[in-house]
């Protein structure tokens, strides 16, 4: 299985009713650390996460220094990116992406480190060539330097390294919680009549799963419309998985059992659900097939 430490941060100006900097962490896509500009204060977003501290007395004090220092930071790199791009005036945003991925099978490490002004991309590091890359001409000044000045390599050492034995710790300390396995609940909705039937599965952890139509146990391509996967408020996620009715429109009712819905979950059996007319929520009253957490 591939596990993800991962951290986003945004540094804004003249944005209404947000931060001027928030700082947050995922650990296999589930938030474990936020700071804002508001509060000052890094603080743990799942109760294990506080263990850390039985190892680490300081973790939350050098978290929080880590963030306030890092906001300082961004308030000057802003204000030079603005300037470079004469944009001045008006609202801005600064996005970091940064983190790393570790196979814990093969031991395969990837990673990365990308910065974006006003949702654009602007400079992203490029673990596999040591460099930079800048997709917009205003950031190749800032390419040169770091690449002059090394900053390649404490990329480098922080994501192969450094991100990868943090991303260690907090696995072990939430393993009861990050390494679960939970299986959803599957329905068939359908608006209209005439409208796709829609398989949908909610509440399975972790994100890497497969939901998709079937006939007679293959995998159906025509007339399938696949959704993303979507986090729900508990830290479990939802996707689902449309399927065009005019494909059965040739189908009587009692032949639908050949058509059926398809979860999969890796690390544990397939879960098929059969589609039957009886089975469709159309009016807002849920029928669903069950699954347990295993």
């Amino acid at each position: 299985m591939t596990h993800s430490l991962m951290y986003f941060e945004t540094s804004s100006t003249d944005v209404s009713n947000f931060p001027e900097f928030i700082a947050v962490g995922y650990v296999n896509g589930l938030q474990i650390v936020h700071y804002d500009s508001n509060t000052k204060r890094a603080v743990p977003k799942q109760e294990w996460m506080k263990r850390i501290t039985e190892e680490d007395p300081q973790y939350w004090d050098t978290q929080t220094q880590i963030s306030l220092n890092n906001e300082q930071s961004y308030k000057v790199n802003t204000e030079i990116v603005k300037q470079r791009l004469n944009q001045t005036e008006g609202s801005h945003m600064v996005q970091k992406m940064y983190g790393c991925e570790w196979d814990d099978e093969t031991g395969d490490i990837n990673g990365w480190f990308q910065y974006g002004f006003d949702g654009e991309d602007f400079i992203a590091f490029d673990l596999k060539t040591e460099t930079f890359v800048a997709p917009r001409s205003e950031a190749v000044i800032t390419k040169h330097k770091w690449e002059r000045d090394g900053v390649a390599v404490k990329k480098k050492n922080y994501i192969t390294h450094i991100c990868v034995d943090y991303l260690k710790k907090y696995l072990k300390y939430g393993q009861s919680t990050i390494m679960r396995k939970e299986l959803p609940l599957v329905s068939f909705l359908q608006k209209t009549p005439s409208s796709p039937v829609t398989c949908h599965a909610t509440g399975f952890y972790p994100d890497r799963a497969m939901l998709f139509w079937t006939k007679d146990g293959v995998e159906l391509h025509e007339g399938v419309d696949p959704g993303e996967i979507l986090p729900n408020h508990d830290g479990t996620f939802q996707m689902s998985v449309d399927l065009d009715m005019s494909h059965l429109s040739s189908v009587p009712p009692e032949d639908w059992g050949h058509f059926g819905c398809m979860f999969q979950l890796s690390g544990v059996p397939d879960m098929p659900t059969k589609l039957h007319p009886d089975l469709i929520m159309s009016n807002g009253e849920q029928l669903s097939v069950g699954l347990k957490t295993v």
